[in-house]
Order: structure tokens, then sequence, then C-alpha cells
């Protein structure tokens, strides 16, 4: 059995807590490996590497630092098969997919090569008599990052990337669900030229994460994960003077409106809605047609697609459209709110919840479920389900359509289908989600902007990647200087004022 440890001070280290999580192949229910879950010991061992190392990562020039990840690009594309085959391998994605999970990280991994230029302070010369004024950004030291189990390479890239762009030693706690990736991601850094202790994994449970938390060395935290645990993780950092930015769940709508190009719009349903086996926190599960014509043309459209979705290993080939859930419990999760979702009335139209798969029965696979006529007030409608499982709510109006979202408690994500520009104007000027799509189902924001949800999809005031995770991990630092020049011998008593 294959047992996967730690990744301190740029070499491999061996669990020795005697604690262990089971890794699972998804497609095939068999445990795969185990990994180590961090004791006390271990913690401090990696934070101590980092605080070690730091002030002279921090000390070398920005320039110096971009070059280490355009070296780490290079080696992402030369390792890309590799790192996908062994994502697939424990999270179950497709090949496409897990491919899509590396680039997207890589992609912040590029924008951080203009690190140089994003570092850059401010100056004011003449602000007063000899009187400069002048602003540094410096990295905060230490920082860490709690990352979840759906993109094993993307999201820990968004954070350790940035970071370690800004000078900023780093500790990473992936999942423990799929923590080979994470390891592979250390290595090639390593390989980029980092400095061993600058980027190091531990893996653990929520021992680790509280430790994290409540080391005093460690000046910030990221985390990705639900929104009840984003809130424990935000609370218990700042309550401790750390920085935090926490993404939670969503619960992201679709809105079809009449003039929508209905073939276009289902498509995007049935991409957005079942890719990743919708283990994605940017999954549209609910689509909101605007009136009865539309709802009916649309569901006519929807069912033949959800009924053709081919499901199967990543073993399968690349034609495959989403494989099995991660674990055997996410996969009753979802199967019980289906469930729920039944019994509290909803049109079930599409039910895979007996879907088996020849030679993987034991598998976590899940076939399609498309519900209809759900209401606000249901569970699958409140819940973020986190499975291949979507449900139309139908609208009368625009105004009643709009009202979905907006009166939502999660706001990560929402898209509107249509043709009209006054439409799409007025919903992205009024709609208080924090990423927005116009014919586009699921807008993850490109490298050099930010991506965020509002309300209970996220806590803190910066964003991940773009110019906000440059501004999250360095503090800004304003000097005033006057040189000695004779012009004024004696104490100043009085404030001193821009005269």
């Amino acid at each position: 059995m294959q047992k996967i440890g730690h990744f301190i001070g740029g070499k491999h280290v061996e669990g020795t807590s005697g604690r262990f999580a089971d890794v699972y192949n998804p497609a095939t229910g068999e445990v795969q490996a185990q990994v180590a879950l961090a004791s006390q010991a271990e913690m401090d061992a990696a934070v101590a590497n980092a605080a070690a190392a730091q002030p002279a990562w921090a000390a070398t020039n920005p320039q110096r630092r971009a070059r280490v990840m355009m070296k780490f690009v290079d080696l992402l594309n030369r390792d890309m098969d590799k790192l996908a085959e062994a994502l697939s391998r424990e999270h179950g994605k497709t090949l496409p997919d897990a491919k899509g999970d590396v680039i997207r990280g890589l992609e912040v991994a590029e924008f951080c090569i203009g690190a140089p230029h994003l570092l850059k302070g401010e100056f004011t010369e003449g602000a007063g008599p000899g009187i400069d004024v002048y602003s540094m950004r410096q990295p905060l030291g230490v920082v860490a990052g709690i990352t979840p189990f759906n993109f094993p390479a993307m999201i820990p890239m968004w954070k350790f990337c940035p970071a370690i762009a800004c000078g900023n030693a780093f500790i990473l706690k992936p999942s423990e669900r799929d923590p080979s990736v994470p390891i592979m991601l250390a290595e090639l850094m390593i390989e980029a030229g980092l400095p061993a202790g600058i980027l190091n994994v531990v893996n653990g449970d929520k021992g680790s994460v509280d430790a994290i938390l409540d080391d005093e060395t460690i000046q910030a935290v990221g985390f990705v994960g639900s929104t009840p645990i984003a809130q424990y993780v935000y609370s218990r950092a700042t309550a401790n003077g750390k920085r935090a930015q926490c993404f939670g769940g969503a619960k992201n709508h679709m809105i079809i409106m009449p003039d929508a190009d209905m073939d276009q719009a289902a498509d995007a349903l049935i991409g957005a809605g079942y890719g990743a086996a919708g283990e994605r926190c940017m999954a549209v599960s609910v689509a909101v047609p605007v009136g009865e014509s539309t709802a009916d043309a649309l569901i006519e459209k929807l069912v033949p697609k959800v009924e053709a979705l081919k499901i199967g290993p990543y073993t399968a080939g690349n034609d495959v459209d989403f494989g099995p859930l991660v674990t055997k419990e996410a996969l009753g999760r979802v199967k019980g709110l289906v469930e729920q979702g039944v019994k509290e009335g909803a049109k079930l139209v599409v039910d895979g919840r007996d879907f088996s798969l020849q030679g993987y029965e034991d598998g976590f696979f899940m076939g399609g479920c498309l519900f209809d006529n759900v209401t606000k007030e249901m569970e699958i409608y409140k819940t973020e389900i986190f499975g291949p499982v979507l449900s139309v709510i139908r609208a009368k109006t625009y105004e009643e359509a709009l009202d979905l979202p907006m009166s939502h408690e999660y706001g990560n994500g929402t898209a509107i289908f249509t043709r009209d520009g006054d439409t799409a104007r007025d919903f992205a000027a009024r709609i208080n989600i924090g990423m927005v799509g116009i014919n586009v189902p699921i807008p993850v924001p490109i490298a050099y902007h930010t991506f965020g949800g509002w309300k209970k999809s996220g806590f803190g005031d910066l964003n991940q990647h773009g110019p906000d995770g440059f501004k999250f991990y360095t503090r800004t630092k304003t000097v005033t200087s006057r040189w000695p020049s004779g012009l004024k011998d004696g104490a100043e008593f009085s404030i001193p004022t821009m005269k």
C-alpha cells in the first residue's frame, strides 16, 4: 500500500503521527493509498522551515522570484499529462477536465511572472519642503492555504503562486482525499529553483487546520471549502490577528430569457451543471427559465441530453462527460438530497440514482438527475448539493427570476442567457453576486482579474488571484523622508503640515 507523507524543507518526509486517511480510487471504490495526518510536531517543523527560509527569499529581487515562476510554468507544461493522470486517479475527473484544473492554476503562475510590476510602490517628490513620501509593498512572512478536494491543482496554485511571488513562505494543507498532485507541484517548484522551505505541504485533518489558525508565526490564511468551515476558519484566524480570505459554498443560478438561443442555453446547462459530476463551486445547479413556454422548451431539450450523458472512469477516454463522485459518503449525501427533493414534491424528470457501470459496480458513480417544478422553499434549492443534479425553477417574469439569486444566501456565480443587451446590462448592474456571466455559464475570471463570491460565499475583503492576490499577500509600508539641508535648525514642536 502506497504511503503518502509530507513535503517539508524541500524534501519528502514520512508521517510520524501513526494516523492515516484512506485515499480512494473513486472509479473502483478501492483504497489505493494512505496519506499521513500530521502531528503538531510536524506542523511546527514546517513552520520553522518556512520561517528560516523566508527572509532570504524576501530579499531576493522580484525579477529573480519571477524567473522561478517562469520555469515552473515550463515544468507544468512538460508534466501536464502526468499531473492530469494523478489528479484523475484520485479525484475521478476526466482527463480533459483534470488538464483544465492544472491549466487554470498555470495561468495564475503566468500572471505572477509580472511580480516586478505588480509589487511597485508609489512615490511623491516634494510633498513638503525637502520631503519625499513613498510606499512599498512587502511580504507578510509565513502564510498558509487550506484547499479543497475538487481542484487539487488549481486552487493550491491560486494560493501559493502569488504568495511566493510576493516573497512569502507558504504552508499548504491540501485535502487528504487527493493529496498526490499538491506534493507533485511542490517538487516542480523546487526543480524550478525555489529554495527549500519556501513551499511546504503538510497533509492533515482538522487538527492541522487548527494548528495553522493558532500558530503565531503564520500571518495569513487562505481557504476554500464549505461555508460553515469557511466561517469557522475566518473567525478563528481573524480572532488570532491573521489576515484571512475564505471562500465557501454556492448555489449558482442561470436565467434563461424567452429570447435566448435555446440550443445554446441547453448545451451550456449540461456542461455547467454536470461537468466534474457537479463537484464545482461554480457549477450551475439552478436553471431559471422565464415564462412557461420557455420552461417547456428548455425541459424538452434538456431531458434527452441528460439521458445521453456518458459516465465512466477517466481511463475510458476523452469522450466521457463526467466520472464518479469523490467518496462513497459524497455519493450517499447526493442521493439522499435527491430523495428529499422527491418527497418535497419536485418532479424528478430524469433519475440517475440507479446508474451502474459494468465492471465498476463498487465505484462512486451516479447518473445525471434533472428536477422540474422546484420551489425556493425546498431543501434541494437551498442547499449546495455538489453532485450531478440540476433543478429547474420556473419564473413568470424577469423580476421574479432576478429575485431568486438576489435573495439566496449564497452569492458566488450567476449567469443570464439572452439576446437583449438592455436586459443583460440591467442584470449585471443589479445582481448581488460576485461573478456574472452573460451568455457564459461558468464565469470564472481569467487570471489577471480576481475570483470571489459575495454574501455567504466569501469572507474577507480581498479575492483570489489577480491584483487582489498581490494585495492580500503583502502589506503596505509608507515612508516619509527628509534629508538635512541646513534650511532650518532646532526642534519642531508643532504637528507637521504641508506648508
